[in-house]
C-alpha cells in the first residue's frame, strides 16, 4: 500500500548573516550577540528551519550587492551546500541590493525590517495591531520598487515576504499599494474612535496606571502573570507579546494582606534595537498605555550579557515616544534566577542600596514582595506630588460619583450642607478628568 502524501508543508531552509562592518560599525552590540539576537528573531517565525548563522565581516558595504566579490561567491557556496530557501540579513538591504543578492543566490532573502514585520503579522492578534502591521508592510514594500506585491492573495499568516504566489515576480504596483494604504487607514480611523472610547471609559477608573516596559524577551509578560495571575503568552521568544493587555489587581498591604492599593497594570509590545521606524509609528497608538501611565516598570534581563546597551535601547524608544524623563520609573532586574548565588546576592544588595532598582526573578518569585512594596512608594509619592486640592459639592442623590471619588481615594473630609455634600478633595489631574468624564461635566459637578 502507497505512503500517505504529508499535507504539512515543509519548513523554510533559512541562513543567517550578520554584516559587521568593523570600524565603521556604529551599533553598540558586539557582532556575535548581534547575530544571537538575529538567530532569535529568525526563530520566533513560525515555519523557519535555521541550517547556518555567520558574522560577515566587511570594510565597506557595496551598493549594489552589500558585500563585495570574493564574499558573496564564499557566502552563495555556503548557501548551495546548505541547500538554503531564504536568507536573512540582520540590517538594511536596498531594493538594488536584494534583487542583486536574490539574483546571484537563487534564493529569497529578507532584512532585518522584513523580519520583523514578518513577525509583527505573524503576531498580532487585536483589529488594531493587525491593520497597524499591515500598513507598516506596505509603507516598507513601497520602497521595494523590485518586490512583487502579493498581499491579497498570500497563503499564511505572515505577510508574504518569505512565500507567496506572486513572489517570483519582479513588479510593483504603487497604485494598488496606494489605494489599499489609504484603505487601511480609513479602517484604523475607526478603530482608532473605538479605543479612544474605551479609554475615556477607563479614565473613570480611579486607579493609577502602571505600565511594563523593556527589551523584547526581558521578561515582562512573566512578571505581568506573577502579579496578575492572567495567562498571557510568556515564552523564551522574542516578540511573544504584540498587543497590549491590561488588568486590575490589588497590592498587598504592608501586613501582606489584600486590601492594599488598586492600580492597573499593562503589558506592552518589546522594545528591539534598530526597530523598523514604519513599526514605531505604527504602534505608537498601541503604547499610549506607557505615555499615560502613573508609573513605568522597565523590566531588564539582567542576565543578558548586553543588557546596558539593550536598556541604552529602551531608552532611546521611550525618548522618542514622548515619554517624559521625570515619569516615576523603576528599573526591575528580571531574571536574577539565570545568575550565580553570589552575583544574584551582590546584585540584591545593590537594589537595597539604590533608589529605583529592583532585582527579581519573575519566574521564581524572589523578589517580588520587595518590588510591590517599591511600586506602592513610587506611586504615593508621585500620587502626593500631583494632587492639587478641590471641593466638590454633590446632591444628595448622587450615589454614584460619591461612590467613585471615595473608591478613588481623594475625599479629605465630607460634610452636609442644605443642598447637597461639600467634599474636600486631593486628586491629581488625570483622577480628576476622569471624574469630569463619568457625565462628561468639565467643572466635576463644583
Amino acid at each position: 500500500m502507497a505512503e500517505p502524501t504529508s499535507t504539512e508543508a515543509s519548513p523554510t531552509r533559512a541562513y543567517v548573516i550578520h554584516p559587521d562592518l568593523g570600524h565603521a560599525r556604529t551599533q553598540r552590540r558586539e557582532p556575535e550577540h548581534a547575530l544571537a539576537e538575529a538567530v532569535a528573531l529568525a526563530h520566533a517565525l513560525p515555519g523557519i528551519e535555521i541550517i547556518g548563522e555567520e558574522v560577515a565581516r566587511l570594510r565597506e558595504p557595496n551598493p549594489g550587492t552589500l558585500f563585495g566579490k570574493g564574499k558573496l561567491a564564499e557566502i552563495g557556496e555556503r548557501l548551495e551546500a546548505a541547500e538554503a530557501d531564504l536568507v536573512l540579513v540582520d540590517g538594511p538591504v536596498s531594493p538594488v541590493q536584494q534583487r542583486n543578492l536574490e539574483q546571484a543566490w537563487d534564493v529569497k532573502l529578507l532584512d532585518r525590517t522584513g523580519l520583523i514585520l514578518e513577525i509583527f503579522a505573524d503576531r498580532a492578534r487585536t483589529r488594531e495591531g493587525v491593520l497597524q502591521v499591515e500598513l507598516a508592510a506596505l509603507s516598507y514594500q513601497r520602497t521595494r520598487l523590485v518586490r512583487a506585491w502579493t498581499h491579497l492573495e498570500r497563503q499564511r499568516g505572515g505577510l508574504g515576504f518569505v512565500g507567496g504566489p506572486g513572489e517570483t515576480q519582479i513588479e510593483a504596483d504603487r497604485r494598488a499599494i496606494d489605494e489599499q494604504m489609504t484603505r487601511l487607514r480609513r479602517q484604523l480611523e475607526r478603530v482608532v474612535k473605538t479605543r479612544t472610547l474605551h479609554r475615556a471609559a477607563r479614565a473613570k477608573v480611579p486607579y493609577p496606571i502602571v505600565a511594563l516596559v523593556g527589551y523584547t524577551n526581558a521578561g515582562k509578560s512573566t512578571l505581568f502573570n506573577r502579579m496578575t495571575g492572567a495567562e498571557v503568552m510568556a515564552k523564551d521568544m522574542l516578540f511573544a507579546t504584540l498587543d497590549p493587555t491590561m488588568r486590575a489587581i490589588r497590592l498587598p498591604d504592608a501586613g501582606g494582606g489584600s486590601s492594599g492599593r488598586k492600580i492597573i497594570l499593562s503589558d506592552t509590545v518589546g522594545f528591539i534595537s534598530d526597530l523598523p521606524t514604519e513599526l514605531v509609528a505604527a504602534f505608537r497608538a498601541t503604547l499610549e498605555e506607557v505615555l499615560e501611565a502613573d508609573l513605568i516598570l522597565h523590566v531588564r534581563d539582567i542576565s543578558h550579557p548586553e543588557t546596558e546597551e539593550q536598556a541604552a535601547d529602551v531608552a532611546e524608544i521611550l525618548g522618542s515616544l514622548g515619554v517624559d524623563e521625570d515619569v516615576e520609573l523603576i528599573e526591575v532586574w528580571n531574571k536574577i534566577d539565570a545568575l550565580s548565588e553570589d552575583t544574584r546576592s551582590a546584585l540584591r544588595r545593590t537594589d537595597a542600596r539604590t533608589e529605583g532598582v529592583q532585582a527579581v526573578s519573575a519566574l521564581s518569585g524572589e523578589g517580588l514582595d520587595d518590588l510591590v512594596i517599591a511600586i506602592d512608594a513610587h506611586l504615593t509619592r508621585a500620587l502626593d506630588e500631583a494632587r492639587g486640592t478641590d471641593i466638590v459639592t454633590l446632591p444628595f442623590s448622587d450615589g454614584r460619583r460619591r461612590a467613585w471619588l471615595h473608591e478613588a481615594g481623594v475625599v479629605e473630609r465630607e460634610e452636609a450642607t442644605e443642598t447637597g455634600l461639600r467634599l474636600h478633595l486631593s486628586w491629581t489631574a488625570r483622577q480628576k478628568a476622569g471624574f469630569a468624564a463619568l457625565d462628561g461635566s468639565s467643572d466635576g459637578g463644583k
